[in-house]
This record gives C-alpha cells, sequence and structure tokens, in this order.
C-alpha cells in the first residue's frame, strides 16, 4: 500500500530531486588568517558545491575576508586573484587548478564554422533566475576569440568594446575591466566603452562595477578585436546602499576632487517636500556649500555660484531650479550618473573657474518597455522607457509636475491664497545603434516655472536645452565624438498692482555649441584625448515694456550682447610605474565680445561713471574685445601601497561669461553679462593636494584634500549698485582679486547595514578690491570676506539597514553663517539722519545647523509582480530651527529695526509613493 505524503511535504522532495538546491550558492563568513581548507569547510557547509583541488598548491595560502551573504563565485574571485590558481564550476562540483582553467564545453570554434552551425542548441527548462545564472556561467566558460587564428603570438594586441546591462541593455559607466597577469585595466567612459591593449594570447578578462554582478570573459587574443560584454545588477537580500566592487577607485584612481554620485544612495537621503534632488546631496559633500536654505546655487572651494559649469547631456544648464531652489531641474527617474569634478579638472572642461557638475541621462531600456514614478504632496513624476528596435534603437521619456496651486487654494491663509507656485519638466532622448561603429544620441529638455507670493508680482522662467551625438569607432584603439548642443534660459518678470504703472520686464541668454572630441589608447600605459570646441552666445540682457493698455510705463531695452568662445584641448594619461601616473593637457581658449553695439569711453583718471562719458563708439557686427590664454592642467597619484596614495594637481581655468548679482533675495533676476571692453574676463589657478587611504579590506574611505586658488578679475560692485536694466554696467563693476584655500576630510563607510559618510570642511575666500580712486576701492584695498565665505562646515550622512524592505536615513548639516554688512551708526549731515555701515562683510548672520530624518519602506520582492513599489516618510528640519536665510534692516518712526528671514522655520513632514514596472 501506497501512503500518500503531505502536498508540502511532496513539494519538498521534488524541490530538492530537481537541483532547487543549487540556489544554494552564497556564503556569510568572517576570515582572519585563516587556511584554504577553512574555507572550503564553510563553502562545502553553507552551500552545495563541493571542491576538488591539490591541498599542496594552497598549503602557503591565507585568507582574510569579510563575506556577508555572497556569491561563493565572488569570495574565490578574490582569494585566488594575484596567485597561478583558477577555479570551473560543472553542476555543483568546483575544480580548482592550476596555471590552466578547465573548459566545461568546448570552444564553438573547436570544430570549425561548419561544425558548429551542425550542433544542436541545448534545451533546458529553469526558471528566471536559473536561466540567468546558466547564461552567466556559460558566457563565463566560453573561450571567446579575438581576431583571426594564427600561430604567432608574438607582441600585442587591443580588445575593445562595450558593457551593458544584461537586463535593460544600458552602457555601464565606471566598469573595471582588466586582466591580472600581466595587471592591465581600464574604466568604461559614459558610452560604457573599453579599450585594452594586451600581450597576445589567452587571458581572463575580469568586470566588476558598483551595484553589479562580478564577472568574467576567457579570450584568446590573436589580434585587435571587439567584445562586447553584459553583466547582471547585483541583487542580495540584504544589499547594501553603495556596492563594493569600485571602493578602492578613490585610491588608485588618477582623479581628485572628483565626486561620483550613486541613485540609489541619493533616493534615500531625506529632502524638503519629498523630492529627490541630487543638487542639494551634491551640497553635502566636502567643499560644496550655498549661501541659504532654499536655493541650488553652489558655492564650490570658494568660487561663486557662477563660477560652476553645469552639463545636461553636455549642454549648459544656467538655471538648475524650479521654484527658486525649492527643487533641482533634474529628474531622478532619468538620470545615469552624476559626476562633480572641483580639482584637477581635465583639458575637456573649459569656461568656469570653480567645478564641473557632469550629468548625464540614461538612454533607455533595449530590451522591453518600462518604466517608473513617484507621487508625494507637492509633485508627480512618470518615466518611460523601451525599446523601438530591440536591441537597436530605444527611447526615454520623463515628466514631472508639481500641484502646489491646488493646495495653496485650500490654505486657510489669505497670504497662501493669493500665492501661486508651480512647475512641470520634461526630458526626452532616443538612442539609435546604427551598426557597431556608429552610434546616435538625441535628447531633449524643457521646463517652465511660476511664482507668485502674496503679491502682484509674478516670476516665469524656463529653460530648454538639446544635445545630438554622432559616436564614430575607427578601430579598438581610437573612436570619436561630434557633439551639438543648445540651450536657452529666459525669465519675465510681470507686476500689475497698480494699471498705470504695471510692466512686463524679460531677460534671456541662448547658447549653441558644437565640439568634436577623440579618444585614442595606443597602449596599456597611455590614453590620450584630443578635441575643438566653438561656443557663440547671444543675450537679451533686459526688455522693460508697459504691461495693458492702461500702463504709462516708458519702454527701456537695453543692447544685445554677442561673443563666441572657440577652445582646442590636448590630454594624455601615463602610467610611468605601476605606482606612479601623470595626467597631463593643454587648453587654448580664444574669446571675441561681437557688435553691432554702441560702447561709451569714459574720461581718463576719474571714475567710471554716466557723468564721465566722453564718447560713444558704434561698431558694427565685427569683434570688439579680444581675450584668448592657455589653460595647463596636471595631475600626479602616487601609490604608497594597495590602500593608500598621494595626489597632487594643478588646473588653470578661464571663464568669459559672469552671472551678476548683489543680492541674496531669492528671484531668478540675476543677469549673465559677456566679457567685453571693460569687463575682463576671470582667470583662476588652484593647487591642491590630497591624502587617500583605504581601511579594513576597502570598507572604509578616508581622504584628506587641501587646496589654494588664486582669481584674477572678480567680479564685486560699488555700494548701492543697480544691475538691472543698466545701461552702463561698467560703472557699477568692480575688478577685484580673490583668493581662496581649505582643508577638506571626508570619512565613508561604503558597505554594510550601517553606512554613510561625515565630512568636514575648512575654507575661507576673501576679495581685495583696489582700484584708481576712493569709489572704486572697498575696505581701504584690503581683503574682506566674500559673500559666500563660511569657514566652517559639517556634514554627517547616515543610513541603517534594518533588513531588506525597511531603513532609516539621518542627515545632521551645520555651516557658519555667511558675512553681511550692518549699519552701526546714525549721524546727522546738514539735518538729515543718515546711516553708517559697518566695512564690507564685517559681520555674520546666525550659524545654520538643520536635522532631517527618513524611513524608506519597500514593498515584497516578489520577480513577477505588476509593479515594485516603495514608501518614502520624512521630516526636513525635524527640530524646526528658525535658520536664517537672510538679515535685513527697516527704519520704524526713527528707528532701525533688524529682521531674520527663514525659509523652512518649521518640520515639514512629507510621504512619497514610488513605483517602478
Amino acid at each position: 500500500m501506497i501512503k500518500k505524503l503531505p502536498f508540502p511535504f511532496f513539494l519538498l522532495v521534488v524541490m530538492a530531486t530537481t537541483g532547487y538546491s543549487q540556489r544554494a550558492t552564497r556564503i556569510t563568513a568572517q576570515f582572519s588568517a585563516a587556511t584554504f581548507q577553512q574555507v572550503v569547510s564553510k563553502i562545502e557547509e553553507q552551500t552545495d558545491y563541493r571542491l576538488s583541488y591539490n591541498a599542496s598548491w594552497t598549503d602557503s595560502l591565507t585568507v582574510d575576508l569579510n563575506a556577508s551573504n555572497e556569491e561563493v563565485t565572488s569570495v574565490l574571485d578574490k582569494i585566488l586573484s594575484g596567485t597561478e590558481l583558477h577555479y570551473n564550476i560543472y553542476q555543483n562540483q568546483i575544480y580548482i587548478t592550476r596555471e590552466r582553467q578547465i573548459l566545461t564545453e568546448l570552444p564553438l570554434e573547436f570544430f570549425g564554422p561548419e561544425e558548429n552551425k551542425s550542433r544542436p542548441a541545448p534545451s533546458f527548462d529553469y526558471t528566471d533566475f536559473e536561466q540567468r545564472e546558466k547564461k552567466k556561467k556559460l558566457a563565463e566558460e566560453k573561450l571567446y576569440t579575438i581576431g583571426p587564428r594564427t600561430d604567432n603570438l608574438q607582441g600585442k594586441a587591443t580588445i575593445a568594446g562595450t558593457v551593458r546591462d544584461s537586463k535593460s541593455g544600458e552602457p555601464v559607466i565606471g566598469a573595471s575591466v582588466y586582466v591580472e597577469n600581466p595587471m592591465i585595466g581600464a574604466s568604461t567612459d559614459q558610452f560604457g566603452h573599453y579599450s585594452l591593449t594586451l600581450p597576445k594570447g589567452q587571458h581572463i578578462l575580469k568586470v566588476k562595477s558598483i551595484g553589479m554582478k562580478n564577472t568574467h570573459r576567457q579570450v584568446m587574443l590573436y589580434a585587435n578585436g571587439r567584445l562586447d560584454i553584459e553583466i547582471e545588477e547585483d541583487i542580495t537580500p540584504l544589499k547594501e546602499v553603495v556596492v563594493e566592487s569600485d571602493r578602492d577607485a578613490r585610491v588608485t584612481g588618477m582623479q581628485m576632487g572628483m565626486e561620483k554620485l550613486d541613485i540609489k544612495t541619493m533616493k534615500q537621503m531625506p529632502l524638503a517636500l519629498g523630492e529627490t534632488d541630487i543638487m542639494k546631496v551634491v551640497l553635502t559633500l566636502p567643499g560644496v556649500q550655498t549661501v541659504g536654505e532654499g536655493t541650488v546655487g553652489l558655492n564650490v572651494r570658494g568660487g561663486a555660484t557662477n563660477q560652476n559649469l553645469i552639463l545636461y547631456n553636455d549642454a549648459t544648464v544656467y538655471n538648475p531650479s524650479h521654484l527658486f531652489g525649492f527643487f533641482s531641474t533634474f529628474n531622478p527617474d532619468v538620470l545615469k550618473n552624476v559626476e562633480l569634478y572641483k580639482s584637477g579638472i581635465n583639458a575637456e572642461y573649459g569656461g568656469r573657474l570653480s567645478s564641473v557638475l557632469d550629468v548625464h541621462t540614461r538612454e533607455g531600456n533595449l530590451k522591453k518597455i518600462s518604466g517608473s514614478g513617484g507621487i508625494s504632496p507637492i509633485t508627480g513624476r512618470f518615466s518611460l522607457e523601451g525599446p523601438i528596435i530591440k536591441d537597436k534603437t530605444s527611447f526615454l521619456l520623463g515628466v514631472r509636475s508639481t500641484y502646489s496651486d491646488w493646495i495653496l487654494d485650500r490654505v486657510k491663509t489669505d497670504e497662501l491664497k493669493s500665492s501661486d507656485a508651480s512647475f512641470y519638466d520634461l526630458n526626452a532622448s532616443i538612442s539609435h545603434k546604427i551598426d557597431d561603429d556608429n552610434n546616435i544620441y538625441l535628447s531633449g529638455y524643457m521646463s517652465k516655472d511660476k511664482f507668485k507670493l502674496n503679491s502682484d508680482t509674478a516670476y516665469n522662467y524656463s529653460d530648454r536645452n538639446a544635445s545630438l551625438k554622432w559616436k564614430h569607432v575607427f578601430n579598438s584603439k581610437l573612436y570619436g565624438v561630434l557633439t551639438g548642443t543648445y540651450s536657452r534660459y529666459e525669465y519675465a518678470v510681470t507686476s500689475n498692482s497698480s494699471p498705470i504703472n504695471a510692466f512686463e520686464m524679460d531677460f534671456a541668454i541662448k547658447q549653441w555649441n558644437a565640439k568634436a572630441d577623440i579618444n585614442y589608447f595606443p597602449n596599456a600605459k597611455h590614453t590620450i584625448t584630443a578635441g575643438a570646441s566653438v561656443t557663440r552666445y547671444d543675450l537679451s540682457p533686459g526688455n522693460y515694456q508697459p504691461h495693458g493698455s492702461e500702463s504709462m510705463v516708458v519702454p527701456d531695452v537695453l543692447q544685445d550682447e554677442q561673443g563666441v568662445e572657440s577652445a582646442l584641448y590636448v590630454g594624455e594619461n601615463f602610467d610611468i610605474t605601476p605606482t606612479f601616473s601623470v595626467y597631463a593637457g593643454l587648453r587654448y581658449s580664444y574669446y571675441q565680445n561681437y557688435g553691432p553695439r554702441e560702447v561709451y569711453r569714459y574720461a581718463p583718471g576719474v571714475p567710471r561713471q554716466e557723468s564721465s562719458i566722453q564718447d560713444t563708439v558704434q561698431y558694427g557686427s565685427g569683434p570688439i574685445a579680444t581675450y584668448h590664454g592657455a589653460e595647463p592642467r596636471i595631475s600626479v597619484r602616487y601609490l604608497l601601497s594597495e590602500s593608500a596614495s598621494l595626489k597632487f594637481s594643478y588646473n588653470r581655468m578661464r571663464q568669459y561669461i559672469q552671472m551678476l548679482s548683489n543680492t541674496t533675495v531669492i528671484a531668478p533676476t540675476d543677469i549673465w553679462k559677456l566679457s567685453d571692453s571693460y569687463i575682463r574676463p576671470q582667470v583662476g589657478d588652484q593647487i591642491s593636494a590630497g591624502f587617500y587611504k583605504n581601511l579594513r579590506g576597502n570598507m572604509i574611505e578616508v581622504s584628506l584634500e587641501g587646496y589654494y586658488k588664486k582669481i584674477q578679475n572678480a567680479t564685486d560692485f560699488k555700494d548701492g549698485a543697480s544691475l538691472l536694466l543698466n545701461h552702463h554696467l561698467e560703472t557699477d563693476i568692480l575688478n577685484a582679486e580673490g583668493k581662496a584655500y581649505g582643508v577638506e576630510f571626508m570619512l565613508k563607510k561604503a558597505t554594510g547595514k550601517l553606512n554613510g559618510w561625515i565630512s568636514y570642511t575648512y575654507s575661507r575666500t576673501m576679495l581685495k578690491t583696489l582700484g584708481n580712486t576712493a569709489s572704486e576701492t572697498i575696505n581701504s584695498g584690503k581683503y574682506y570676506p566674500s559673500s559666500y565665505d563660511k569657514p566652517h562646515a559639517i556634514n554627517f550622512i547616515g543610513n541603517y539597514k534594518f533588513s531588506r524592505r525597511f531603513n532609516f536615513s539621518m542627515n545632521i548639516v551645520y555651516s557658519t553663517g555667511r558675512p553681511i554688512t550692518l549699519p552701526i551708526a546714525k549721524y546727522d549731515l546738514g539735518g538729515s539722519m543718515r546711516v553708517y555701515y559697518s566695512d564690507r562683510n564685517a559681520f555674520r548672520i546666525p550659524d545654520y545647523i538643520r536635522t532631517d530624518i527618513s524611513i524608506n519602506i519597500e514593498g515584497n520582492h516578489k520577480v513577477r509582480k505588476l509593479a515594485h513599489s516603495s514608501w518614502t516618510f520624512a521630516v526636513y528640519n525635524l527640530w524646526g530651527r528658525e535658520n536664517a536665510y537672510s538679515v535685513y534692516f527697516t527704519s520704524e518712526n526713527g528707528r532701525i529695526r533688524g529682521y531674520k528671514m527663514s525659509i523652512f522655520a518649521r518640520p515639514i513632514p512629507t510621504i512619497t509613493y514610488n513605483f517602478k514596472f
């Protein structure tokens, strides 16, 4: 008689007999000076793998490793790295060999091309997970031949290709592609492209990337050729916020003063109004500050906000904010990578003095349609992507909007009921693969804002930009990119408080840019980049017109401005020895300010002012003023050990366009001005040095950087300067000399349940304005703090992952208050009371302190479900501290009274629902 088994027990038996246990492929263990036999025991205890090896090969091998739910293949990669030992897996058996690696199937080329065609494809009936694992193992066990087969294996050859995400087809940026014997490696660029020059013969090509599973390819290199590689996303039950595969890049990489932002980390940070904001995350990095809350203007290493080059798919962004800084321009759902360069800036970048923020969007899923979005009390966003032609052409669409007007209408406060605040932005891109050597990328962005706060004055501003790229691979060592971009920023201020005085004032700037770049990889020790660019600027600096038929306002239009900036550059990265590397670059820029335009001539030896105008010169369409000069760049890296390095850099930058603002009022009415006969281009020289150290097996990163910067022709303003609708701006603008110096410290733990970073910055920014006359001199020609000089800043960012679905985040921010000029006395002059002010920026507003928290709750992690969702609960300014944005003074009944203005003076709780399908 056969007894029936209970169904759950029957299912267990079936799973055990059908290889279901093969999923036990991960171990958790800590090894300290352990023998290889002890590691084997742990592997065989926690998984279904069994290892076969010669004990004499491993008797001198000691292991120091911390594995937390890590794949056995990853553990073995680390243990056997740098040895003559290899491993291979067949079913549940792991074979350890020395010098030679076992192949578990014959190479496709073994029988020749005709015989291979007749071999039937194997058929397997696995789950999705097992199919992916099988596909990965087959790819790792296969021997790829590069180039036509030959018996001559003397010399070297170059292998190049693209690393892509196997799930979406997106290129993977910053992946490390390398071989260990000899140790030669490269990182993929923004297109996922890599190029390696290796000795001919057999190699194991290893690939690592943040957030992706490690993989490798076995290659037989006969001649130059191409190998594209697909890697999988790494999903573990307790996935860390930042995956460890690229943790040593800060030590071993050439670049210093560079921060690469991880999108997953940014999405866990608690931020105002529940919207993930990369600009706010940038502000938590060492050396980056802002003048106050509610603005995304960045002050990087003592630089002004206009001294940052912000690129969005290579197109310049002039106003990276929505709603006067409450939100940033960038929709996080469409972003691919964000990099901030503070020093050691390579020669391909130019046009600004302080930093480069390079933002790129994703290209779209080449495999299937997918989407994501989120809803908060203030905003909603949605993105959609997918293939137009599978594995060839993809699209990406993103839209974001706010419905704050709907909320303001329902608030009981009269001031808020009469206010308006809204924005929207759109992102679109298409990428097309013509063939293996040619790709085209097209992207566009547009946004619109409107804002009115309890008044009859309305602000409207918009941003638009577009970029078109063509990438062409000439051969395995050389590829080039042609790029064309367009940017436009404009704003309008409308006031109708009185029909007679109603007005509309607008401003616009347009920019066209074309550039050609080449990347050449002559051998494993050299990487050469070169290129040329040309940029045209068109400015409409002010147009003041009556608004409405009853308005008596007199129209006023400022003269348009035009300018052309051109540049040539070349740079080379040279590994002189395994421990000593140098990057040397040279950029030469050439700028001309063009007419038609009227230029005023002033009497010599007296202050420039309207009364000293002697003549007006009318220029046609030719050049009015010309400036040019060399911009050398050099960076040096010396490895003290595998976990420590020293770096040094110097760079000179030139800036031919500047933003003019002498107020801290939250308004987008700042104007941009081109260099001309009187306003000379700014020139900045920066030297930096840094020490970098990784601790506890690369789990903890420590860095210390110091810098000193000199600035020529920095812009400052006379007391009481008026900048809007000023036909004689040169009479109110002063040329200043600036210096900035500081030290930045950062301690970062990138892995584990508890991760995050703490940073401290000491920085000073001083200006000296010494003119020919007293009215053109500030503070008697002595150095004084700039308006954005904030000596001390501390940032703590912490994340704790309770489980796979729950994590808690906290930010603590502190900074010194910014400088201000205060009225310190009153005096009588001819029967009229006057106010006596202190020296420029002699006092400071109160220090800034803020704490934010958030809790992220993810839905269940079932593989097959309509959409994956999560909830974020956040509180911005947890303790409700009334941080001062600015301090201002008014005269009331003969007395001067001071007031403090705060932006977020109370805790702001938000809840956001996010989804992805």
